[in-house]
Order: C-alpha cells, then sequence, then structure tokens
C-alpha cells in the first residue's frame, strides 16, 4: 500500500484495516494468513433492462440507443431490432459475454457483433469480432452502424444487431450472461474529414520508470479503476483479470506496457502460454488491440505499440486498430494472469503487476458535432481528468459528484470500496493527503 497520512478518532484504524481486507487490496487479506478468495466476479451494470433475444429477427426485442440490457447466450445467434434514426450519426452495439468460472474455451471460441438492414445486408464495416485464449475471462465485442459512410444503412428507419457465440466442440456449451449496450455518437456539421489519416509516430512507447502508484483494478468495463499516465501497482492471482480505464482526447495518443513479478512457486518448472494478457478497448467496447506472453512464475512483460492519434477521420482507415480509435473518450485496459500459472505457482500469494501508462499529444480541438459528445457519453472532459487524477471508478465518481469531497477521501486511501468505508468509519473523519493524485507506494 502506499504511504498515507491519516488523522481518524481512536479506533478507525481498525475499521479502516477491515475494509482493506474487504477491497482485496495488494497484501491485505493475505497478510492476515487468511485463505484466498475466489476471484471477483464481473460487475455488471447497474439497472441493466432484462431482454430475451431471438434466434431470427421475427419478434426481436428493441434495443433503444443510451440502454444497457442484460440477456443469455448459448452457443449460436442472437437477434435484436434498432430503430434508427436519419441523421448522419453512428451507432454502436457492444456484447460483453461472462463464461462462467473453470469454462472450458478455447481460441476459436469468441464473440461478433453485426449490424444488419432488414434485407439482411450487412452494414459496411459493421461487424467486430474478439476470441478467447485459453481462459474463460469477460471479453467484449461491438458492431457499428456507419451513419454516414454507408449509404444502405444512413437512412432511418429498422436496423437488426446479431450477437453470435461460436463454440467449439468440447468448448462449454452452457450459457452465458451477456451485457448489451447501445451507444449512440451524434453526427457531424457539414465540412468533416471524409479520408483516412495520413502517418504518426508509431512504434513502442516511451514509458515512465517513476515509482508506481497503487491502483486496484475493477474487475470490468463498470467498475474500471481510472488511470492517467504514469506507474501503477496492483496484484493478480491466476484466472483473474482486472480493468482499467484511461481518458484519450482528441489528437492523444496510449503507450501502455504491464509487468508480472516473479511469483512464490509450488514447483521448480512450470509456464503458462498465455500467463500475461493486455488487451485495449474503445470507448465503446471494441477490441482495439492485445498481447500475450508466456509466464513461469518468474517474470513476464508485454508492451503494446502505441495507438495513432485519436481522430475522428482514423473510421475511414482499413487498419481495424486504426479505425477503433476514432473518438474521444474512455479507453479500457483489461490484463489476465492464465489460469494455468494455479499448476505451479502459490494460489494464496497474489502476484505483483505493473502497468506503465504513456498518455502523450496536446489535445486537439473537437470535430464539429450538430449535437453534444458528452451527452451522448463520449469525450473527455475536466470531469473525467479529474476522475483519472484521483483514481475513481465509474461508480465512485458519480458519488463523488453526489457527496462532494467524502469520496475524494476515498480514493486518497486507495480504497475501491468507498461506500463500505464510510459504513465503518461512520461518522469519524478521515483525512488523506496524496502526491499525484494517489498514495505513493512505499
Amino acid at each position: 500500500m502506499g504511504r498515507v497520512r491519516t488523522a481518524v478518532r481512536t479506533g478507525a484504524a481498525a475499521g479502516a484495516a477491515a475494509v482493506a481486507v474487504a477491497a482485496g487490496l495488494p497484501g491485505s487479506a493475505h497478510a492476515a494468513g487468511t485463505a484466498p478468495q475466489p476471484v471477483p466476479t464481473y460487475r455488471a451494470a447497474d439497472g441493466a433492462k432484462a431482454v430475451a433475444g431471438k434466434d431470427s429477427t421475427a419478434d426481436a426485442p428493441l434495443l433503444e440507443a443510451g440502454g444497457v440490457y442484460k440477456d443469455e447466450i448459448a452457443p449460436g445467434e442472437r437477434v435484436y431490432r434498432l430503430v434508427l434514426e436519419k441523421d448522419q450519426s453512428n451507432v454502436y452495439v457492444s456484447a460483453v459475454v461472462r463464461p462462467g468460472p473453470g469454462a472450458k474455451v478455447t481460441g476459436s471460441d469468441g464473440i461478433e457483433v453485426e449490424i444488419m438492414t432488414t434485407a439482411g445486408r450487412s452494414c459496411q464495416g459493421s461487424t467486430g469480432r474478439a476470441n478467447f485464449g485459453y481462459d474463460p475471462v469477460p471479453l467484449s465485442a461491438a458492431g457499428v452502424r456507419w451513419g454516414s459512410e454507408d449509404a444502405d444503412c444512413a437512412p432511418g428507419g429498422v436496423y437488426y444487431a446479431k450477437v453470435t457465440r461460436t463454440s467449439a466442440k468440447g468448448s462449454d456449451q452452457s450459457p452465458w450472461p451477456v451485457e448489451l449496450k447501445v451507444q449512440r455518437e451524434p453526427g457531424r456539421s457539414s465540412g468533416g474529414p471524409t479520408a483516412a489519416p495520413g502517418s504518426w509516430a508509431s512504434g513502442a512507447p516511451a514509458l515512465p520508470g517513476s515509482e508506481a502508484v497503487a491502483r486496484t483494478g475493477g474487475t470490468g468495463f463498470n467498475d474500471a479503476r481510472a488511470l492517467g499516465g504514469g506507474v501503477w501497482r496492483d496484484e493478480l492471482r491466476p484466472g483473474q483479470t482486472r480493468f482499467y480505464r484511461v481518458p484519450l482526447d482528441w489528437g492523444q495518443q496510449l503507450g501502455l506496457s504491464a509487468e508480472l513479478s516473479a511469483a512464490k512457486l509450488t514447483k521448480e518448472y512450470g509456464s503458462a502460454s498465455n500467463g500475461l494478457t493486455v488487451s485495449l478497448y474503445s470507448p465503446y467496447r471494441r477490441l482495439v488491440s492485445y498481447e500475450d506472453a508466456s509466464y513461469d512464475g518468474k517474470q513476464a512483460g508485454v508492451t503494446l505499440e502505441k495507438t495513432p492519434p485519436v481522430a475522428y477521420e482514423n473510421r475511414f482507415a482499413s487498419d481495424a486498430e486504426v479505425k477503433s480509435v476514432a473518438i474521444a473518450g474512455w479507453y479500457y485496459i483489461a490484463v489476465t494472469m492464465g489460469a494455468k500459472a494455479a499448476d505451479f505457482t502459490e494460489d494464496a500469494t497474489p502476484v505483483p503487476l505493473t502497468l506503465r501508462t504513456d498518455v502523450s499529444g496536446t489535445p486537439a480541438k473537437a470535430p464539429a458535432y450538430a449535437q453534444s459528445l458528452a451527452a451522448a457519453g463520449f469525450g473527455v472532459g475536466a470531469e473525467d481528468r479529474a476522475a483519472a487524477q484521483e483514481g475513481l471508478t465509474a461508480p465512485e465518481a458519480a458519488d463523488a459528484a453526489r457527496n462532494g469531497s467524502v469520496m475524494r477521501v476515498v480514493a486518497a486511501a486507495g480504497f475501491g470500496t468507498g461506500t463500505l468505508l464510510l459504513l465503518v468509519l461512520g461518522g469519524w473523519i478521515l483525512l488523506a493527503r496524496r502526491g499525484r493524485g494517489a498514495a505513493t507506494a512505499g
């Protein structure tokens, strides 16, 4: 844990320690000698509406822009209905599947989202797909209706979102929960770019080497921990995925690396071929890029190539990675430690994880949209930069807006469960200070 200065009433320290154990902070429960807890499950979106997708377009349920929905999907297809406006807007439909613990998956298993017309035609460049490695982790894919780039899909009216789960014969065949989110990007004013961008500075990023700051990642997109540029410390257990989010404004690029340190070994030799996997997702939950590396319990690291600068015209590119970095907002990082590492490491002792992030580039002027981009849930504003500085998840940021400075104190202490902390401390006041937006790891 980082160094935090506190002033509390007598007995508050014990309450804070209890919160640290419950929050699963680095070194907390295990230092106390308790047995390892199950890997935390994905935090579903608050207020998600239950729907039941159909296996054909007939009677497909309606998904509305701005809505979040929950369903289940077995291997095969689920179809949902969209009613879209003729306003040059783009609509993104994402699907996050959540296999059960220990579910068997292979590299040919995955999730795909396609946007179709009522004639059954796939909208141009609409299909997004993501595949598993060896681990049953939360996985997201997103389909797109490019309202201004595809004449056949520009008219207003009924469209369909088809979500397909592929599964090999020997893989898990049970239904999995799926979270659906529909996001609408407003149309552009006249005179915007219509061609792919030119070249930019790419390749390996220049990453920071400063002291690490403690930030405990979330379980999924809904509670991902906010990061800015810097060095961040967390921990992972075999089979666990941590989620983080970084605000990228127009014109900015993200450089990223992740390292797993040495583990306590139970066998002299062992290796997990996908022992460390890092995935980067767009603000609409579409996979941008990923890298993985084997892990033998000693050390592993991966570095993702620096993203192109966030630019509206990236959507006209033929490269899928460039096409996905076309809107400012929160970009998501998922880091997984392969479950096979449990065969040769001590699961009761989590492995230190170090993330290095570099956000480069001066924020550029936003494109001219016909409507508010921020109201649609995109873009980067002062509150987003503050959340990254404080290390807040989206739920914590919402609580901070409601409760004022109280949640800033919670974030300063490095806790990811602010409500629980308030319950434990009751009326006590916790005063905290920290440099650079979080407790400095000591």
